[in-house]
C-alpha cells in the first residue's frame, strides 16, 4: 500500500472519531509489519486536526532536481579550469628545492644557531656569495630546460 493510501485511512479513521493509538492497532491488524509507525499516524492526526484536506506530500524546497545538468557541470569544469590553471601538486613542476637550495646549504647551516635574524641573513648572503656564478648560470638553464618540458608536457595532454 502507498504512502498516500496509508494517510486516506488515517483520515478516514480519524473522521470516525478514533484516537491515533486506536488507528495504529487498526492498521496493524490490517497491514502487519507494512503499516506506518505511530510517530506517523501522530503526526498526520495532527495535521487532519489543524484542518489539513490533502493525503499528498507538500511540495518542499530545496535543490532542485535539474540542479546538476551537464551544461552546467561543463561550465563548473570550465571555471574550475580558470582559477586553478595547474594542480595543486605535481612532480612535473618545479619544487621549492631547486637548484639554489641544495644539501649544500643543508650542510652549510648543520649545528649552526642563531639568536637574531640579522645573523642568519648575514650567513645566508656569505654563502651565496662564495659561490662560483657558473653555478647560477647552470641552475637557470637547468630551470629552462624544466618548463620546456612542462610546457610540451601540457600541449601533450591537452591534445
Amino acid at each position: 500500500m502507498e504512502k498516500n493510501e496509508f494517510r486516506a485511512v488515517i483520515k478516514h479513521l480519524h473522521m470516525k472519531g478514533l484516537t491515533p493509538k486506536e488507528i495504529k492497532a487498526e492498521l496493524d491488524n490490517v497491514h502487519g509489519t507494512s503499516a506506518p509507525a505511530f510517530a506517523i499516524v501522530y503526526n498526520w492526526v495532527n495535521e487532519f486536526k489543524r484542518g489539513r484536506t490533502s493525503t499528498c506530500d507538500a511540495p518542499r524546497s530545496g535543490c532542485p532536481i535539474e540542479a546538476a545538468t551537464p551544461e552546467i557541470i561543463d561550465k563548473v569544469h570550465i571555471l574550475f579550469k580558470e582559477l586553478f590553471s595547474h594542480p595543486a601538486y605535481s612532480p612535473d613542476l618545479v619544487s621549492c628545492d631547486y637548484f639554489l637550495f641544495p644539501n649544500h646549504l643543508k650542510k652549510w647551516f648543520g649545528g649552526k644557531r642563531f639568536t637574531i635574524r640579522e645573523q642568519l641573513i648575514a650567513e645566508t648572503e656569505a654563502y651565496f656569495e662564495g659561490l662560483d656564478k657558473s653555478y647560477y648560470s647552470d641552475g637557470l638553464k637547468k630551470l629552462e630546460n624544466h618548463w620546456i618540458k612542462c610546457i610540451e608536457l601540457k600541449e601533450d595532454v591537452q591534445k
